[in-house]
């Protein structure tokens, strides 16, 4: 007999509710994620005396992150995940991509409205990851419900699970 963890079953029956009326009724899903820690500590990095943004890769902490999602998500029905062309976007998708068999879709950072009539045009019916930045996610989330948030600099861990339909949010703190 295998032992599960009971916050992979909370986990589970929480995704598998919010996931299960958009499968049932073919409406899209819509999961939106920070990418995980970044090596370099944190946003607002810049690289030397230029105005050029680092792409730092992941930390170990980053890394840990990536796998987990990749453990969270892998029996959820996730068929197409999008990325920046941001290093530490990809490599947070990456396991899960892997897991599933699947290549990340990479899209500019800065053309947030081409991603969401990307998705509502192509990928109606389906489950779709999208992993953004503290500066992209809100407007993410927005654009699909309706909803305001904001992020914080140093929030990796909000799990934010769409049902655009129905203008629905569910938040899952992983």
């Amino acid at each position: 007999m295998t032992k599960i963890g009971s916050g992979k079953v909370v986990l589970g029956l929480a995704l598998g509710l919010v996931l299960l009326p958009a499968i049932s009724s073919a409406q899209q899903t819509v999961i939106v994620i920070r990418h995980a820690e970044r090596a370099d500590g944190g946003a607002g990095a810049t690289a030397g005396m230029t105005d050029k943004p680092v792409d730092p890769p992941l930390s170990a902490a980053g890394e840990a992150r990536a796998a987990k999602l990749a453990a969270m998500l892998a029996e959820t029905g996730v068929n197409a995940i999008f990325t920046t062309e941001f290093k530490r976007t990809q490599d947070t998708a990456k396991p899960l991509a892997a897991k599933l068999g699947l290549k990340s879709v990479t899209v500019s950072a800065k053309d947030t409205e081409g991603l969401i009539a990307r998705i509502r045009k192509d990928h109606a019916k389906d489950i779709v990851l999208i992993v953004g930045h503290s500066n992209t996610v809100p407007d993410i989330v927005k654009a699909f419900t309706g909803k305001v948030i904001t992020m914080r600099d140093e929030e990796y861990d909000a799990m934010f699970v769409l049902t655009p339909i129905a203008a629905s949010m569910t938040l899952i703190r992983w």
